[in-house]
């Protein structure tokens, strides 16, 4: 599969991202509640940047229909909202409730296009 630079550049920084954050995220849970609900809300709105970034990469991707593969670009947008709502619900919790346990795919490549392009 041979992507253009540009898309290169958007998938190697979402996953630079999310890794950077994941790192950063331990460290500031040992800081006192301000500075942690301040580094949060800093990851909101790098959440906010990647999810332009990715935004321009699917529209600017050109579906090509000889690929087997691509990049899933809707499980991606997925992972990213659900990593929003973990943050906003620690940041503003309507009340104490056990977490939900599904986990993040992290694969984001598929074997054939989905029907949808948005």
């Amino acid at each position: 599969m041979v992507l253009s630079s540009r898309s290169r550049a958007a998938h190697g920084c979402a996953l630079f991202f999310l890794v950077s954050l994941m790192g950063a995220m331990p460290k500031a849970c040992a800081e006192d509640a301000p500075l942690q609900r301040q580094a949060l809300a800093a990851a909101l709105r790098q959440l906010d940047a990647l999810e332009r970034l990715v935004e321009q990469s699917a529209a600017s991707t050109p579906f090509t229909a000889g690929n087997r593969y691509h990049f899933d670009y809707p499980r991606l947008r997925a992972d990213l909202t659900r990593v929003r709502a973990g943050i906003r619900d620690y940041l503003a919790p309507s009340r104490a409730q056990p977490r939900d346990p599904t986990a993040l795919s992290g694969q984001y490549r598929a074997e054939s296009y989905p029907e949808e392009r948005p």
